[in-house]
């Protein structure tokens, strides 16, 4: 985990899998209903932070792939 900064606080940074199984859960508690009224709105405000985590690693690992894609490509033609 790294550490993020929020207003006013230093939070850890969920890994991808960390982010992923976090959202599972609150997935899981909203379509259960086991989520109050009162925390839902904060509940659904960390599933869209996890969602923006999760995506930002996703667009990473996609451009860093093809790299290493464009790279081989570029050693085979030589």
């Amino acid at each position: 985990m790294s550490k993020i900064k929020t207003k006013n606080k230093t939070m850890e940074k969920p890994t991808y899998s960390e982010a992923i199984e976090e959202l599972e859960k609150i997935v899981t508690e909203i379509e259960n209903e086991d989520i109050p009224v009162d925390e839902l709105s904060s509940k659904v405000k960390r599933a869209a932070e996890l969602i923006h985590i999760c995506k930002t690693v996703l667009y990473k690992t996609e451009e860093e792939v093809n790299a290493v894609l464009k790279d081989l490509q570029e050693e085979k033609k030589e």
